[in-house]
């Protein structure tokens, strides 16, 4: 079933308690994102950094009036590949009632277009290796394990 009521738009300062609850709303969210009324300063702070940045786009999905998806879009420049532009998406999120209705499947068929059209060759992506239905959704808009992701926490 696809929800076509679902508007996609740029994130307003308003909307950043609703994203960091979808943000919250896992095992792995609720280990590294701070629920709190009010909401601690970070979020808003990093959420002006995010506005001022002209290569990254935070955009939620809103359905009757309220954000039901949230993801970023970053477009990073290098020398690799031709000189070529990647778009890298993070914090893909569809609210937990909210999902198989295919609001992230038009969030993350938006970026791409939107990466296109800002000159990147691909778009890449990380999942956590625990999140298999994320990985499945993944593939089925086409994307492939190509690459071992890794990190280093601070």
């Amino acid at each position: 079933m696809n929800d076509k009521s679902v508007l996609i738009r740029p994130a307003r300062r308003e909307d950043v308690p609703a994203m960091i609850a979808m943000l919250a709303d896992d095992h792995l969210g609720r280990a590294r994102e701070a629920v709190e009324d009010p909401l601690p300063a970070v979020y808003y702070e990093a959420f002006a950094r995010v506005e001022r940045d002209p290569n990254l786009t935070l955009v939620v999905a809103e359905s009757e009036g309220r954000v039901v998806g949230c993801l970023q879009l970053a477009v990073l420049s290098g020398i690799s590949s031709q000189g070529g532009n990647r778009g890298l998406l993070e914090d893909v999120r569809v609210a937990t009632d909210c999902r198989s209705r295919g609001i992230g499947e038009q969030l993350v068929q938006w970026a791409i277009a939107e990466a296109k059209a800002r000159g990147c060759i691909l778009v890449e992506l990380l999942t956590h290796q625990t999140r298999t239905d994320a990985q499945r959704f993944y593939k089925r808009l086409g994307f492939s394990s190509s690459h071992v992701g890794m990190t280093v926490r601070f």
